[in-house]
C-alpha cells in the first residue's frame, strides 16, 4: 500500500546539505516526492511510498547530515498522487 507523508523539519537544517541528504535517502528507499527549504528556516519534505520506507525516511530526517542539528520532525498524512522520482524543489 502506497502512502504519502509531509515532514516539517526544524533546527539548523538549511545551508548544511540537508536537502541533498534527504533526496539521497529517499532515493535509496525508493520513495517519490520532493524536499524544499521554507522561508521560516524549516525544511519541508513530501514523500510517497510504502509505510516502512516512509518511517525510515522520517528517522533519517531526525538524524540529519553531519553539520545539521534537528530539533523536531513533525509528520502528517498527505494525499498519494502517484509521484515518480524524488527531487529538490524550489524554496517555498
Amino acid at each position: 500500500m502506497i502512502e504519502a507523508r509531509r515532514l516539517l523539519v526544524s533546527g539548523r537544517v538549511q545551508g548544511v546539505g540537508f536537502r541533498a541528504f534527504v533526496a539521497a535517502a529517499a532515493g535509496r528507499l525508493g520513495l517519490a516526492g520532493w524536499v524544499r527549504n521554507l522561508a521560516d528556516g524549516r525544511v519541508e519534505v513530501l514523500a510517497e511510498g510504502v509505510p516502512e520506507a516512509l518511517d525510515q525516511l522520517a528517522a533519517a530526517c531526525a538524524r540529519g547530515p553531519l553539520l545539521s542539528r534537528v530539533d523536531a520532525v513533525a509528520a502528517s498524512g498527505a494525499a498519494a498522487e502517484g509521484r515518480r522520482g524524488f527531487r529538490q524543489a524550489a524554496d517555498g
